[in-house]
């Protein structure tokens, strides 16, 4: 997980200060096991780890860090999510919802933290609306540190995501803001690339 997110953050820093400034802190051990607490589910060890490396993003310009332009969710903030998921949603215990739509609360990723499941630590995506389903949908898990990693390599080699079965995520490709911000769009939309955006296009 380090050596993953280490590669993320080394990009961020060298093309997106943006981005990096909206890094948060560490969450100490105390705070992941009040968390834990605070919910009664034990995350996955590698989500545990990213913590352990940034509690989370700070909203504002740059925070889409992740694919599909989302923002990592501090400690207190999935706790919060969590809850509301579970109470008034009636969703599934398990589901740890750690990422969300950046300036939204309508959807986002999450990671499988039911013991004793075959998707146990593998990302999935969930929506108000739509429910939860594992990513890519029906096409096996992907753990979390594999996602990173390809991410990582995304980024590093300028490109869309290759998902584990194979396909290309065209529908969200890195790209740089004006403002020295990472985000994450469909650039065959205009709507979603407006002028300034810069589509990575091979190494930086």
């Amino acid at each position: 997980m380090a050596a993953a997110w280490g590669r993320i953050e080394a990009w961020l820093r060298e093309h997106a200060a943006a981005s990096a400034d909206v890094l948060r802190p560490p969450a100490g051990e105390a705070d992941i096991a009040a968390a834990e607490a605070g919910i009664g589910v034990e995350f996955p060890a590698a989500l545990a780890a990213w913590y352990r490396v940034h509690d989370g993003f700070d909203e504002g310009h740059g925070a889409g860090v992740l694919p599909s332009g989302m923002t990592m969710l501090p400690l207190a903030d999935l706790v919060d999510e969590y809850r509301m998921r579970t109470r008034d949603w009636e969703r599934e215990a398990g589901i740890l919802p750690f990422a969300r739509t950046a300036g939204d609360t309508w959807s986002g990723w999450y990671v499988d933290a039911r013991r004793g499941e075959p998707s146990y630590g593998d990302l999935g995506h969930w929506s108000v609306d739509g429910g939860d389903d594992l990513y890519p949908l029906g096409r096996g898990g992907w753990p979390l540190v594999d996602w990173l990693e390809e991410i990582a390599a995304a980024l590093e080699e300028g490109r869309c995501l290759h998902r584990p079965d194979g396909m290309d995520d065209r529908h969200s490709w890195p790209v740089l803001t004006g403002s020295q911000g990472l985000t994450w769009v469909d650039p065959r939309d205009p709507r979603l690339f407006p002028d300034g955006m810069i589509k990575l296009d091979g190494p930086r």
